[in-house]
């Protein structure tokens, strides 16, 4: 095969894979229920909403067979739709309980957390691999397996994900923000080219010029403009776009996607589980055909935009046992790649875009769905990660099964609360999943199914872990007893200071501040930390007899 033959045959399989994905993807979404989807309003106006999954592709490789490819196994493990987001004054009321951001992409993430948080909680409560100390590395878990580390290392997070894997998101719209900014200006009424400068150091790069602090406080303004100046490319966007909706600190979706190329798609509360490997990053996303901007998204993502010097100033392994050749574990910039699907075929899976035409009157919907796969290892798939609130509020009783897939989550969000509860007065059963303080609780109760003996969390390495002195048990039993500590802290601001305080935690902040460096300017969204666990008991009556 010639190399313009295979570098063809190459991007026919990509966009296979991409096409795969998508329809995967809107096969799961179809078949959700009426109510966790957009309507026509009584006055005619039709909503749109934007839509994501997140899919884990599992290569099949095998040695008996001849053939060039054989096809990957797909597995849809989280679908997400939303287009909105808290405003910032709201934050102090929110408790922990109610969701900052419900954009479709920023949902999948969380979801996708969600999700590994479940099967991680299923290997922990399997007979076969962890309460009889088996010393394989396998799990009975498809995408987790015991992390492999280096002897001399210290205990890094006990599993990681299976090398076979990778992970892909599926977006109906792109992210909104600087990789999408080419569009925008596009779809104005003007069709007048705004006059754009050249790329510089101070548009793909702003930090490389040293700036006064009256210009730093500029900077910050822009930022809060969301879609305004539109010659200014290469900055960190916030959320809404729109300059008469209220203010928000929510950065945009191609900004926390461009952060998750550096820090990976682990959250820092799963990262004391989950050990961060190379494919814990995003592999590729995938969008309709016309939704990408090639220029846009180079920019935003690629090592050739404001992204592209972290490639040198990230060291590979970060004190988590790397050696450096680009395939062991650690933080490091890991730019995704972006696959596109022909836009007449998603035209005919989609019926929710937004209307090209400006004629038909259209809004954003206000319902955002949510679903998850349920762990691979459970029992008749029955059950989701249990959230840390109510027990049986994961949905899975009302959606039992989706497109053949067992629900491990099911939740309709209204204004970042499930529906039917108000976000302007907040009560545990009413908070999602995907939550703070329902994430927080739920890594809290599966810490209590550690054991200050687990060394087989390890796969057996019991006697082998840490140095050579056979300290590996003792390394165990402390590293057990600082997870315990971390996750039972009083206040989630305590909570998160415990966490980044941990060798990992450290690892990954260092990691995120490089990235910061060129993700100018990331103002803090503060506000919403001084609360504990103790939240998820309030509920709607306590509330009324306080009245």
């Amino acid at each position: 095969m010639t190399p313009s033959n295979q570098h063809q045959h190459q991007q026919q399989k990509k966009n296979s894979l991409g096409e795969r994905i998508a329809r995967l993807v809107h096969a799961h979404f179809d078949r959700l229920p009426t109510r966790s989807k957009p309507i026509l309003r009584d006055d005619g106006t039709r909503e749109w909403i934007p839509m994501c999954g997140v899919v884990v592709v599992r290569e099949r490789l095998s040695k008996e067979k001849e053939e060039e490819e054989e096809e990957e196994e797909l597995t849809c493990v989280a679908i997400t739709s939303g287009a909105k987001c808290l405003p910032s004054s709201q934050l102090p009321n929110c408790t922990g309980l109610v969701l900052h951001d419900w954009h479709a992409e920023i949902l999948a993430l969380r979801a996708f957390n969600y999700w590994l948080l479940s099967e991680v909680k299923s290997v922990l409560t399997s007979s076969s691999s962890f309460a009889s100390g088996s010393e394989s590395k396998s799990t009975t878990s498809k995408f987790l397996r015991h992390t492999t580390t280096p002897k001399e290392a210290p205990n890094p997070p006990p599993f990681e994900l299976h090398p076979s894997l990778k992970i892909y998101l599926y977006c109906t719209t792109a992210p909104c923000g600087d990789a999408s900014m080419e569009l925008t200006m596009a779809a104005q009424d003007d069709p007048t080219p705004w006059e754009i400068p050249p790329p510089s150091s101070t548009t793909l790069h702003p930090t490389h010029l040293q700036e006064t602090p009256e210009e730093e406080e500029e900077e910050e303004e822009m930022q809060l403009t969301g879609r305004g100046h539109f010659s200014r490319l290469g900055i960190v966007r916030r959320k809404p776009a729109r300059a008469d909706a209220p203010s928000t600190l929510s950065k945009s979706c191609s900004d926390k996607l461009a952060l998750r190329q550096v820090s990976s798609l682990i959250s820092t509360e799963l990262g004391l589980l989950v050990n961060v490997t190379p494919n814990a990053y995003l592999a590729g996303v995938v969008m309709p055909a016309r939704e990408v901007s090639v220029v846009g998204c180079e920019r935003a993502f690629g090592a050739m935009g404001r992204m592209g010097s972290l490639s040198l100033s990230l060291s590979l392994s970060q004190d988590m046992g790397g050696d450096g050749d680009g395939d062991r574990d650690g933080y490091q910039f890991r730019p995704f790649e972006i696959l596109s699907v022909e836009d007449t075929i998603v035209e005919g899976l989609w019926k929710y875009a937004k209307p090209v035409s400006r004629v038909e009157r259209c809004k954003p919907g206000t319902i955002s769905a949510v679903w998850t796969v349920a762990p691979s290892g459970s029992a008749g798939g029955s059950g989701g990660s249990g959230g840390g609130g109510d027990g049986g509020g994961d949905g899975a009783k009302q959606l039992p099964k989706l497109y053949g897939s067992w629900t491990g989550l099911y939740e309709t969000i209204i204004n970042g609360m499930k529906q039917g509860f108000k976000a302007s007065a907040p009560v545990g059963k009413g908070a999602s999943a995907l939550s703070r303080a329902r994430m927080w609780g739920a890594l809290r109760d599966l810490a209590l199914l550690l054991s200050s003996s687990s060394s087989s969390l390890w796969g057996g390495c019991e006697g082998e872990c840490g140095n050579e002195d056979g300290d590996g048990e003792s390394e165990v039993e402390d590293w057990v007893q600082q997870v315990k500590e971390v996750v039972a802290a009083p206040s989630y601001a305590q909570f998160k200071r415990a966490v980044l305080a941990t060798p990992t935690g450290r690892t990954r902040q260092r990691a995120i501040s490089e990235a910061k460096k060129v993700l100018v300017p990331w103002v803090p969204n503060e506000g919403d930390d001084e609360w504990g666990l103790d939240v998820l008991t309030i509920d709607t009556k306590s509330k009324k007899r306080k009245r």
